[in-house]
Formats: structure tokens, sequence, C-alpha cells
């Protein structure tokens, strides 16, 4: 059962607690005038719940309120996953960052860079550099999404069927091929690009390990960590959980039964880059893993170490987003924060101009779900609404405000 149980006093854990209201009250605004159809807050500290607070319907139109035990898209908040898998087997000898992703997938052994001309008919020149382990990490090397529409291999992308979906009998396999078959938008390492790089990298995890991703997962890190809500699909029995998508409207939300489906049956596509359905119980069990440094209850992940280099700028020259990304599309904002190894990561919060702390990181969804963890402040914080899409309105930025102005010790 998914308890999000406040056990302590939040002034025990350095927090006023009628400050901590304010983000009731903030978010409620947003139910009222029908901005989001319900929503679900929760801060940690200390792996701790110190707060949690609820609005709203997961389903409006059928009258189904928010519940703690909310089943929610996931989206791209499944990349900190699949990151973390990649990891594990890092740190059993499988590979090394520096490698090339083409010793694995063929598609990638003699990658090529778009140059000019339309996507039907483009001219490419080899890439100089290959894909590399850490590229794909880092969104450094050069794939993209369909769905961006910011450069002519988005639209390649699309013309093959990836935009918001899957072409029809695609598996992951098939979607690698698809993507690593197209050229790259730029020479790897020389840039940043929001990309499929994470269900690459969920495809070499089942290389590696030789299992599918969805058995992987449920081995390794959601049945060990008791996420038992967690999965590539909502179960037929848990369906009335599951919250409803919406999209924004004239006069507010509006539901997206088509798009909304997609959850509720297995998937074609096993998406490391943004597959899963999840509780906010369970993955505050993640985050609470994370802020331990890979351990929680017994269960260890990965070590200390990895996660230290993991949520660590791997920019080059220590570039923050904001100089070294390209195209619009970003779960962050991008002054003063850099990329890790699957997180974004503040670098310099006076250049964010956020009272974050230096060292956070944090990811967040296409259905404008969010989470980050604070190691300075000892602290996880999550957001779980289904609006798409995530730049809709500046969720992320308003919760870090109320919640680090709650702060008092």
């Amino acid at each position: 059962m998914s308890s999000l149980e406040i056990r302590v006093d939040p002034s025990s854990l350095g927090f006023d607690p009628e400050r901590l209201e304010r983000i009731q009250t903030h978010f409620d605004q947003y139910v009222t005038d029908r901005r989001l159809a319900g929503w679900l807050a929760t801060v940690s500290r200390g792996g701790e719940l110190a707060w949690t607070g609820k609005a709203g319907h997961r389903d409006r139109e059928r009258g189904l309120e928010v519940t703690n035990d909310t089943i929610w898209r996931m989206y791209s908040m499944t990349k900190p996953v699949t990151s973390i898998a990649v990891m594990m087997l890092y740190e059993e000898g499988l590979f090394d960052l520096n490698d090339y992703a083409g010793k694995w997938i063929d598609e990638l052994r003699n990658p090529r860079v778009y140059h000019s001309g339309p996507p039907v008919s483009p001219k490419t020149v080899p890439a100089t550099e290959g894909v590399r382990i850490h590229h794909l990490l880092t969104h450094t090397s050069g794939l993209t999404y369909g769905f961006q529409n910011t450069h002519p291999v988005d639209a390649i992308y699309r013309t093959k069927g990836y935009e918001w979906g899957y072409p029809k009998g695609a598996d992951l396999a098939q979607l690698v091929h698809d993507a690593c078959t197209s050229p790259l938008v730029f020479e790897p390492g020389s840039a940043w690009n929001y990309s499929v790089a994470t269900d690459v990298l969920g495809r070499l995890v089942e290389i590696w390990s030789g299992q599918s991703l969805d058995v992987f997962f449920q081995e390794r890190i959601l049945g060990p960590l008791g996420m038992n809500d967690t999965a590539f699909h909502c179960a037929e029995e848990n369906l009335d959980r599951l919250a409803m998508l919406y999209i924004p409207g004239k006069d507010g939300a509006v539901r997206n039964e088509a798009w909304a489906e997609a959850a509720k049956h297995p998937p074609q596509v096993l998406s490391g880059g943004g597959g899963l359905v999840s509780t906010a119980h369970d993955y505050n069990r993640f985050l609470t893993m994370l802020l331990a440094g890979g351990e929680l209850d017994g269960v260890r992940l990965v070590s200390s170490r990895t996660l230290e280099l993991m949520t660590e700028n791997h920019l080059p020259g220590d570039a923050d987003l904001e100089h070294f990304a390209t195209g619009l599309f970003a779960e962050s904002d991008m002054a003063g924060i850099g990329f890790g190894l699957g997180f974004s990561v503040v670098t310099d919060r006076r250049a964010n101009k956020s009272l974050t702390s230096e060292g956070s990181f944090a990811w967040g969804g296409a259905a404008s779900t969010a989470f980050w963890v604070d190691p300075v402040e000892d602290l996880t914080v999550s957001f779980f609404t289904q609006l798409l899409p995530s730049s809709t309105y500046p969720i992320r930025r308003e919760l870090q405000r109320l919640v680090y102005q709650a702060l008092v010790d």
C-alpha cells in the first residue's frame, strides 16, 4: 500500500509548519482556476516525510479525487531509473564510460552528422568522434527527439514514426535502429540536446544484462526497493487509481483520452526514457535511496562514490545548459544548471536565481511531474500531476521557492 504517513513534527526537521502550508495554498489555486485537474507533492528531510499535500482530482470528469496511492505517468522521470540501472552494470565491470556505444550497437559503429539539406535528402559527414557511453548519459551524443521541431533531424525521426509515439510494430531494438541510423544533430560531445539517448541506454542494459528492461528493473531496482506500484504500464486491477492525462485548453486543463490509453496496456517499446508509471510513495523510495548515497533499508543499488560521480556536472569546461544546450526543450531552467550522468545539476544558484543549493540534482517528466534531491539540505521534493507539456506553467520554480522559504533552521 502506498503510505505517505508523516511520523515526525516538521519543526524537528527545520521547517516552519505554517510556511509549509503556503505550498498547499499556492497549488490549490491551480485547481480552483482549472489549470490543473489535481496534484500531489511531498517534502522530505533526512529521509523523513515532513509534509505532503494534495488537491483536486485524478480524473476530474469522473469525480475521482487525488489519493495518496494515485498512479501517475512518470514519462522522463523514468530516465534516472535507467541511468541507475546503467551504473549498476558499470560497477559490475561490463563497460567503461569512455567505451564507444558502437561496440554493442551496430548502427553506432560509424555515425554520421547532419551537414545540410532537407530531411528527405540530408547531406551528412562522418563523425570525427564516436558516441561514447558517457555521451548517452549526458545527452551530448547528438541524438534527438522527433517532437522537438528545432532541427531537420527531428523531422527525420518524425518521418520514421517517432514523435509522441512509435510506429506500429516497433520494439525497443527497432527504436534504437531507427534513431541511430538517422544523422546525429552534432558531433558527439560538442553540445547538449535532449534525446532518445536514454532509450539507447535501456537497450544497452538489455544487452549487458541479458534481460529485458522490464525484468531488469523489477528484479534489480523496483522489487528490492519495494516500489510495488511502479511498472511499464498500469495493471488492470489498478486502473481505477491511474490519473487521467490533460492538456491545456481555453478554459483550463482538458482531458486527453487518446494519449492516456497507452499507460493502460503493456507497451510495444520498453522505454527507459519515458515508460514508467508510479506512485508518490514508490518514487519517494527511489529518491530516498538517492539521498542516502545509493542505499535504502539495507538494499544498495550503487556505491556512494558512483552516485557522487553521477551528480557532478559533466558538461565540458563545466559549462551550463544555457551556453551548451541546443534547441528549446529541457526539463530544467538553463542558467546555472549543468548535467551529470542522468540528472540535471545545480552548479551556480546565483546564475539560476533560485534558492536551490548547489549540488542539488533533479529531473522531471513531460506531464509536469518533477523532483529534486538536495544533499546540502538533506532534502528530497517531488510533485505529481498529469498536464502535458511540462513547459505549460513554471510549477518547478514555484515549488522550489515555496519549499526553501519554509526551511528556517
